[in-house]
């Protein structure tokens, strides 16, 4: 493994340096590879494999984020064309793009980090000039990050030979992106209305809700995204950052012995890292984005420029809950029709809740609105593909 970040990441097995009065580690972790980091440091509490080469999932789209985000305007109107939705690997996730219809690219990235639409990656991967294209940009990104245990096959995860990344890239591709205010907004969005086909009766355009696949978003206490993913090679990979008492922890867990073990063992090692905070000693450094940091400061200048300050954590993540979407976004997308729709996919995950680790509303095939959605997050490639 490789060395990056210190000496002691190149070695197999948990690495940690406890000292007085430090927690013990979560008994029982089956990941197998896993970081836990502090954003703002970049100081690694505790790691396990954390340069192992693993299938990454729907966790690289996080890097796709970073890579093709910044080039694009959220308010751009874009009309799909069918071969942008042509090559989606069998079983993918998607958010039900249709071709021949205008989608704006905001949308766009809504249907990327809640339902890990494999389809609304593809048609931004075409907006961004092509999917050859925008694997070499990501591959390129990476390297630029530090991040160099990862290869790029696909830009949307999809399980191809040769894909792969590692806890500590993943959690590199996670602290970039939280750097960016549109990242951060998509990643901490619960719901929202999506835009739909034609009703022929009326020739209006329909919509349907849809909801963060993210089982840790709204029930672990802070937390702000950022991306999970399941393929049958990666199995179950998550990547999630929280807050508390003004710091920032970042953790990555790969291929855990069973799917929603990925939630468990995150929100474990998110408690044990707040807890131990202080009370170790790092194992090692995540490596500085410099390219990064500049996009971020180029985002808080433009928004001087532009009359307003730049929007902190707290207001960005109202906008991106439920409050933000009906006040901003909701008459423009489907008017009352969304309303309802939005409605009723509440009503249905506040009846999850309860039923917590998983309910048939967010494991079956959901009709909301006009369009049928399979809301199964795992289904980036079809299970038994190997």
């Amino acid at each position: 493994m490789s060395a990056l970040g210190g000496a002691r990441l190149a070695q197999p097995g948990v690495q940690v340096a406890p000292g007085a009065g430090a927690p013990a580690l979560p008994a029982g972790l089956t990941g197998r590879s896993w970081l836990v980091a502090d954003a703002g440091t970049g100081d690694i509490l505790a790691a396990q494999n954390a340069h192992w080469r693993l299938p990454p999932a729907s966790t690289l789209k996080m890097l796709f984020a970073d890579t093709v985000l910044p080039k694009l305007p959220r308010s751009t109107v874009h009309r799909v064309a069918a071969e942008e939705l042509k090559n989606l690997g069998a079983g993918s996730s998607l958010v039900g793009i249709k071709e021949d219809l205008d989608y704006r690219v905001e949308d766009l990235w809504r249907g990327v980090f809640l339902r890990s639409g494999n389809d609304a990656v593809h048609v931004l991967a075409h907006m961004n000039g092509g999917i050859e294209q925008t694997v070499a940009q990501m591959q390129a990104r990476a390297e630029v990050m530090g991040a160099r245990d990862t290869h790029v096959v696909s830009p949307d995860g999809y399980d191809e030979d040769g894909q792969l990344s590692s806890a500590y890239d993943l959690t590199l591709f996670a602290r970039a992106g939280l750097r960016n205010a549109d990242f951060r907004s998509y990643c901490a969005t619960k719901v929202a209305v999506f835009p739909g086909a034609l009703d022929q009766a009326t020739g209006r355009r329909t919509s349907f809700g849809i909801a963060n696949t993210d089982r840790l978003l709204g029930r672990y206490p802070g937390l702000i995204g950022v991306k999970n993913g399941f393929t049958t090679k990666a199995g179950a990979t998550f990547v999630g950052a929280a807050e508390r008492g003004g710091r920032t922890l970042l953790v990555a867990v790969m291929h855990p012995e069973s799917y929603m073990k990925v939630y468990d063992e995150t929100a474990a090692l998110l408690d044990w890292g707040f807890a131990a905070a202080g009370k170790v000693a790092p194992v090692g450094q995540l490596v500085e984005d410099s390219a990064g940091k500049d996009d971020a400061a180029a985002q808080t200048a433009r928004a001087a420029q532009a009359g307003g300050p730049a929007k902190t954590a707290a207001v960005r993540r109202d906008e991106a809950g439920v409050g933000g979407w009906v006040a901003a976004g909701l008459c423009g997308l489907a008017g009352m029709a969304g309303m309802a729709a939005l409605l009723r996919l509440l009503t249905r995950r506040r009846r999850a809740r309860r039923l917590w680790p998983g309910t048939p509303s967010e494991t079956g095939t959901e009709a909301v609105g006009a369009t049928a959605v399979d809301p199964a997050e795992h289904a980036e490639s079809r299970p038994g593909r190997a």
